[in-house]
């Protein structure tokens, strides 16, 4: 791999590992600290690698580099506490120790880190920023397009954020007790938030982000990998993780332009990744609590049997109902409705679709527009063109602008 290729690729990788390790070994409250230790040591990666090529072990070379840009600002600071500031005691946790950057370090404060940022006090929007900052690398830029926003919101929503934690004193560490299973769900609920906003990417340029879906996914295995936390409702959420994956290679084609379902090409579909789903669904089901984690899973286990039967449908109109009375929300009761045709047919499905009265959901209107399309194709158009007007994506009106050309 060149250097113009590699550096951004470590970038990605080893920049939250440093910045993580770093944020563990000062505190959460100098995040900034670690975050300009880790920039100083990519940014002489840069300098020193342009003029004398790549070294053997590039890796090894930027932790090296961390470890000895820490040392420098730890001796910086206790010159500066010793003859400058005295009477100021220094907030900086000053740890002679070397810099812990093995596997397991990092895996460990990685753990303790989500946890960290996945605090109640600060909002969920917040949460996925600083997990996708610090625990998955991601520029500023690249936070700003996924909430489809601009760099100025996104820092000040990341300084308020570090400020809370702050002034909440939260600890990098795993909480004690029973706690961990409290805050589990917090983590749970950024880690399927973080997915969702790759998998239904709302960017004007992708379909979907595989980037952000694969970082939800590793950061879940890391759940899964730990005694601690490796708990029935994780191993569901990876499982429905799994199982959506699979079908990446077919959910757009040669154009970027998305493929719904019933038009995917199956053979695509990555049947590792399906066996995968199966099996951490298996362990998930051996557990006596069922999460809403366990109901998506089995709906997506049942999508990925292409074959349109009434026993596939019955089942998932059946896990449906169930997951809306533990967990309701508006796009799980559009889904229902779909299923509900499927099994009893449209008709029956019109009359559960309008008392949901979404109006100001495209998703609501391309429903109805599917399922008229058989009763009165006028009311069918007249649903997608509502549908069309209300899509802020161009992925979207595509999809819509095709259903109707169809259609019509």
């Amino acid at each position: 791999m060149q250097q113009q290729e590699l550096l951004p690729h470590l970038f990605r990788t080893e920049f939250r590992k440093i910045v993580t390790v770093l944020s563990r070994h000062f505190g959460i409250e100098h995040i900034e600290v670690a975050e300009d230790i880790a920039s100083e040591t990519f940014l002489s990666a840069l300098e020193t690698w342009t003029y004398n090529g790549l070294p053997e072990n590039p890796t090894a070379w930027l932790y090296t580099v961390a470890k000895n840009k820490t040392k420098n600002f730890l001796a910086r600071t206790t010159l500066f506490d010793q003859t400058i500031a005295k009477s100021i005691a220094s907030s900086i946790r000053i740890d002679e120790t070397e810099l812990d950057l093995s596997d397991k370090n990092i895996t460990d404060s990685q753990l303790q880190m989500l946890f960290a940022v996945c605090h109640p006090s600060i909002s969920t929007e917040a949460q996925i920023s600083l997990a996708l900052r610090i625990l998955c690398g991601f520029g500023i830029d690249e936070i700003a397009n996924a909430f489809l926003t601009n760099r100025e919101t996104i820092n000040k929503r990341l300084f308020r954020a570090k400020e809370k934690l702050r002034l909440e004193k939260v600890v990098i560490e795993f909480p004690l007790g029973e706690e961990i299973n409290n805050r589990l769900e917090t983590v749970l609920t950024t880690l399927y938030l973080l997915y969702n906003e790759g998998y239904y990417s709302e960017s004007n340029d992708a379909v979907l982000r595989e980037d952000l879906c694969l970082e939800a996914m590793r950061l879940n295995y890391l759940l899964i990998e730990n005694e601690q936390t490796n708990q029935h409702s994780v191993n569901a959420l990876f499982s429905l993780m799994c199982f959506h994956s699979s079908r990446f290679p077919a959910r757009k084609n040669g154009s970027g332009q998305m493929v719904l379902y019933k038009d995917q090409d199956d053979s695509l579909w990555n049947q590792e990744l399906i066996a995968r789903g199966i099996y951490f669904l298996k362990q998930a089901s051996q557990g006596e609590k069922f999460s809403k984690y366990h109901l998506e899973a089995s709906i997506a286990y049942w999508h990925t049997i292409k074959a349109d039967t009434n026993e596939k449908w019955m089942n998932i109109l059946q896990l449906y109902n169930q997951l809306l009375m533990i967990s309701y929300s508006p796009i799980a009761a559009l889904n229902r409705t779909f299923a509900l045709s499927k099994v009893y047919g449209d008709q029956e499905a019109i009359g559960e679709a309008e008392k949901l009265q979404l109006t100001d959901n495209h998703y609501y209107f391309i429903l109805l527009g599917e399922l008229y399309k058989n009763i009165d194709k006028n009311k069918a158009m007249e649903y997608l063109e509502k549908a069309h007007s209300l899509a802020q994506t161009q992925t979207d009106k595509q999809t819509i602008q095709i259903k109707m050309n169809e259609l019509a």
